[in-house]
């Protein structure tokens, strides 16, 4: 016989059917177990929860919080604000200019807030028209190949994909960009055009600043006028001079226990410590140097090519992302900031938001010593922008070093001219400002508050997963410069890196904090399809990566297509880099051609840009003819724009177009990624 679920049962004793059959009872049995592990599992972890020491996320917030706290018209409501100032950042720079102009707000009876759209339900600006007089502006930065930062990617898709009626929202864009990358500006350009599209009221024209040239001087310049036509559409005036409000209290924490205290970690307390997977931004992981060698064989320049061990770390990354490298300051500058300051740099403390409402409590990882703060946190080596100087006047007792501030604080033709010159053609940072304004003695945590935040360093990756799944390596240059004011500036992370040399014996090996940022520079997903390869100086370092990734498909006994690269430095007995790889790849077929460019091993100099214009039948049989991929890593100020200029004109000689149509042409390569770019300025 067959029971009601089709399985057959033995019945030559018992002639009537049992009313619980003994597979009913089994599986009763196994429902009953496993409810049991998943009530006392659940309730061993909420307990387990419950006993973790506390900690401080200075830049996230729990599942929970984001949940409750994703309705920013509530908090705008309950508090009684009309402005909120979004920010798309990756640098955090948008994230300060967010906090600037919310700042401001008082000054127009408008009080402010500061919001992180990834934190945010977006589509509740429809919800901005109930407030009176209210405003949202966007400060929003272009990332990569014209992409929106990371924190910004969900509000973008929402407004590419929703159709809400925004009618009623007042808004102003500022964008942060690049004008050496193709797509300057192209999210702000897009987020401003797109919520007009869905009805919402331009307030002020978008403003757009240019990180090439001077965007703290393009920011000023737009907040300035923003505020004017503030002003006239809402029919409002000017309260008076702006006050120095703190945004952070400090809060003496001398009592704290030493294992609650952030010692240099980006989020998690301890997570140097105890490791977990996933890494990312929030939870770098700590590697272990495994390589660090100098590529160059001779001359006054030093290149550093270093292997990061990631065995064990679960962590993946594909050929051609991206490395993300956390550095810290150097022990001499921060001690000099004491010593300037007569600070106790030992001093264990907590900067806490004044806004109670606002969802970044700490500007930093708190509590912790200003020597971690200053070594870990805070960037001490750029120069600071005039929202700072502003700030500092306060602290001047010499009437002389106070003018001085206050003139590179204001907004006039005088002012400007100042700020430029000795801010920035100087190069000075905030250490050099001290020194020479000595009679300038800001509060330790003041300053704190006021310095951005120390950003992690991006690099491209130099190998490949297939030939070294357990280690990522990069090509880096050492930055070491003399200034107008004599001077020597250090690159922060380079210098830092210079001095993790691996060592031989039992010592501990030197560690540092990294992740890998994803990139869309990627290999054909044909290994037949040939590909054109530019990179000059550092630039060849992805292409190191290409190279072996498609030796190793040669050596499987795939079929490869045409790689052929141009690579060029100064002089080839002292900084032609990988040179005994290459030619190594060159000899087994691998790498078809290799063109090379020493630009200071004869009278005239000599580019890859030069090659180029000489191979034009080989560029156009490659990416016209065999619908090949073309790619370019390097110097986007110069050298990736001569690139593009010079392979229009390749199309329009040799694919007999007019300028429209080669440009339309280069254009359609770009969105079908067959020409892409990894540049940097």
């Amino acid at each position: 016989m067959e029971n009601s679920e089709g399985v057959k049962i033995e019945s030559t004793v018992v002639t009537e059917e049992p009313l619980i059959s003994a597979l009913d009872i089994a599986l009763f049995v196994v429902i009953i177990t496993v409810a049991y592990f998943w009530y006392f599992k659940r309730d061993k972890q909420s307990s387990s929860s419950e006993k973790k020491p506390y900690t401080i996320q200075p830049s996230s917030l729990s599942s929970i919080e984001q949940t409750s706290n994703s309705s920013f018209i509530k908090k705008l409501k309950s508090t009684g604000r009309s402005l909120v100032v979004f920010y798309g950042s990756q640098t955090g720079t948008a994230e300060e200019f967010a906090g600037r102009i919310a700042k401001e707000g008082a000054r127009y009876k408008m009080k402010g807030m500061v919001a992180d759209p990834e934190e945010c339900d977006m589509a509740d600006l429809v919800e901005m028209k109930e407030i009176q007089k209210s405003l949202a502006i966007f400060c929003i930065a272009t990332y990569g190949e014209g992409d929106p930062t990371d924190n910004a990617m969900d509000f973008y898709e929402w407004l590419q994909n929703g159709d809400a009626d925004l009618e009623g929202l007042n808004y102003a864009v500022f964008g942060l960009g690049n004008k050496t990358y193709e797509h300057y500006n192209e999210i702000a350009i897009y987020i401003d055009q797109r919520l007009e599209e869905l009805g919402a009221t331009r307030v002020h024209e978008i403003g757009l600043g240019d990180d090439d040239a001077n965007i703290e001087d393009d920011f000023v310049s737009w907040k300035e006028k923003l505020w004017e036509s503030v002003c006239s559409h809402y029919g409002i005036e000017e309260t008076g001079e702006e006050s120095n409000i703190r945004q952070y209290k400090l809060v003496d924490c001398s009592e704290v226990l030493p294992e609650r205290i952030f010692s240099g970690e980006i989020s998690r307390l301890k997570s140097y410590e105890n490791q977990r997977f996933p890494f990312d931004v929030k939870n770098p992981y700590l590697s272990k140097i495994a390589v660090n060698r100098e590529p160059h064989k001779s001359g006054d320049r030093s290149c550093m090519h270093i292997e990061f061990d990631i065995d064990g770390s679960k962590m993946r990354y594909d050929t051609g992302d991206h490395v993300a490298v956390y550095p810290k300051n150097s022990s001499e500058l921060v001690d000099k900031i004491g010593e300037l300051l007569n600070a106790d740099l030992d001093a264990v403390f907590s900067l806490l938001n004044t806004d109670e409402e606002s969802s970044k409590k700490h500007p930093f990882p708190c509590p912790c010593t200003y020597r971690t703060a200053l070594t870990y946190y805070l960037d001490i080596t750029s120069n600071p922008r005039t929202h700072i100087m502003k700030e500092l006047i306060e602290y001047a007792s010499d009437p002389k070093d106070q003018e001085k501030l206050k003139l590179m604080a204001s907004s006039t033709p005088e002012g400007k001219k100042e700020f430029h010159e000795w801010i920035l053609r100087d190069n000075r940072n905030i250490v050099h400002i001290l020194e020479d304004l000595p009679s300038v003695k800001p509060d330790l945590d003041h300053l704190c508050e006021l310095l951005p935040r120390l950003q992690c360093r991006y690099y491209s990756i130099s190998s490949s997963p297939k030939v070294y799944p357990k280690s990522i390596h990069i090509t880096a240059v050492l930055v070491n410069y003399t200034t107008p004011t004599n001077r020597v500036n250090k690159g922060v992370a380079t210098n830092l890196l210079a001095q993790l040399i691996p060592t031989n014996d039992e010592l501990p090996q030197p560690t540092i904090p990294i992740y890998i940022r994803r990139s869309q520079f990627r290999l054909p997903p044909k290994s037949q399809t040939p590909i054109i390869m530019i990179g000059p100086g550092t630039g060849l370092a992805p292409f190191r990566g290409f190279i072996q990734e498609r030796d190793y498909a040669r050596k499987e006994g795939r079929e490869i297509g045409e790689m052929v690269l141009y690579f060029g430095c100064r002089k080839k007995d002292e900084d032609f880099i990988y040179e005994n790889e290459l030619q190594e790849y060159v000899a087994n077929g691998t790498l078809t051609k290799l063109h090379l460019a020493f630009s200071r091993d004869q009278p005239e100099k000599k580019y890859v840009t030069h090659l180029l214009e000489q191979n034009a039948d080989e560029l156009w049989n490659i990416i016209g003819e065999k619908s090949g991929h073309l790619y370019v890593c390097g110097d986007a100020r110069s050298m990736a724009k001569d690139v593009h200029s010079i392979i229009v004109k390749v199309v329009m000689e040799k694919g007999q177009m007019t300028n429209s149509q080669a440009l339309n042409y280069v254009k359609k390569m770009e969105q079908q990624k067959r020409y892409s770019a990894d540049v940097w300025s």
